[in-house]
């Protein structure tokens, strides 16, 4: 990271966009938007390239005079952003040039802008802002919230990553290969990218496959998928598994926990962040924070200069991070508290001795 100590903290933008539900979520923001059916958005975001709004600020308690980041809202519905092309990245490089002129020295990609956008990849030639797809502390709270959910499983638990090879579960994977003993399940749709990720942990450390199926040998599975809708369901899960859902829009339905009573869902990469005023909707309370949204602040905070997590972020950014959580924990960048579906829920501790073996810095970080 190119910060000083001395870097002054600056202002950041943060792109969110409508979720698979775009009344509900445009409601949220303004009432009376809710009341327009969705076939009418999925039509209008469909055929016209429309401005980013800004749709909502965020303070610190340390300063609240000063604004800390603008919630620009992308017109595209995440069908849309799944198809990409040049369309689709065009309006998302508007929506930076707007972040710019409003002040923004670092812009975050939340949601399905990053891949629409190559993890920011794509981004790169901006020098104007820096780009971040937020994915390096995304993986490193997402590692602390599967090593919190291990002590709900046995001893000799597996883990099934879904998603595996992505810009998320590429650097999770190697946190959860080094820094636990649990056998890890890779699964992906590219074997090729499986393969090559399986190659860069210590060998017999995991399995790889193409095939959902397999997830049922799994205790805790950890799904990192980008789709529209429910990935993961009842066939896929064994008797009382734990799910940490990692995705936005989400890619499982709550009807799940009403097929199956015995499996638990736990809302992944969430950030608890008490000394953040929010004003906005982003279909979380305050205080709490999606953990790409805090990457970009943290960024803002230490003055850091130019893009940071684009594509895959490497193992060392996600300790960064952490890092940087530790220095402006006055702030909060703590792991949440557990939710479910959007609900704070507690966690029934399992027997002594299951939890995963601390090993690192990475350890303390929740405390």
């Amino acid at each position: 990271m190119n910060d000083a100590p001395s870097a002054p903290r600056h202002p950041v933008a943060f792109l969110v966009h409508p979720r698979t539900n775009v009344a509900r979520d445009l409601g949220g923001i303004f009432r009376p938007l809710g009341w327009v059916p969705n076939h009418v958005y999925d039509a209008a975001l469909r055929r016209f390239d429309l401005p980013a709004p800004v749709t909502g600020t965020l303070r610190y308690a340390d300063r609240p005079a000063e604004t800390a980041a603008w919630l620009l809202t992308v017109p595209l519905t995440p069908a849309s952003l799944l198809q990409g092309g040049r369309r689709v990245q065009r309006i998302i490089d508007g929506a930076v040039s707007k972040a710019a002129a409003l002040g923004a020295r670092t812009v975050g990609l939340g949601a399905l802008t990053a891949p629409a956008t190559a993890g920011g990849a794509a981004l790169r030639h901006r020098t104007d802002v820096g780009i971040t797809n937020g994915n390096a502390f995304t993986a490193a709270m997402t590692f602390l919230g599967a090593e919190r959910l291990l002590s709900l499983c046995p001893p000799d638990a597996r883990i099934a990553l879904v998603g595996a090879s992505g810009s998320v579960g590429t650097p999770l994977t190697q946190l959860l290969a080094r820094r636990t003993q649990q056998p890890l399940l890779l699964v992906a749709r590219n074997e090729a990218r499986l393969l090559s990720l399986q190659a860069s942990l210590p060998a017999g450390r995991a399995e790889v496959t193409t095939d959902m199926r397999r997830v049922r040998e799994a205790d805790l599975v950890v799904l990192l998928t980008s789709a529209t809708d429910a990935v993961l369901r009842s066939e896929h899960l064994k008797e009382g598994a734990v799910v940490l859902d990692d995705t936005q829009p989400r890619n499982t339905s709550p009807e799940l926990l009403q097929e199956r009573p015995d499996v638990r869902v736990i809302d992944g990469g969430l950030v608890s962040v008490p000394g953040v005023q929010r004003k906005g909707f982003i279909g979380l309370p305050q205080g709490v924070a999606y953990a790409c949204l805090a990457e970009t602040l943290l960024l803002g905070l230490a003055g850091h200069q130019g893009h940071y997590s684009l594509g895959r972020p490497r193992l060392e950014q996600a300790e960064e991070m952490l890092a940087l959580a530790g220095r402006f924990s006055h702030l909060g960048f703590t792991l949440a508290a557990p939710h479910s579906f959007g609900q704070p829920v507690e966690l029934e501790e399992a027997a002594a001795g299951s939890a995963p073996v601390p090993m690192g810095p990475l350890a303390g970080a929740q405390a």
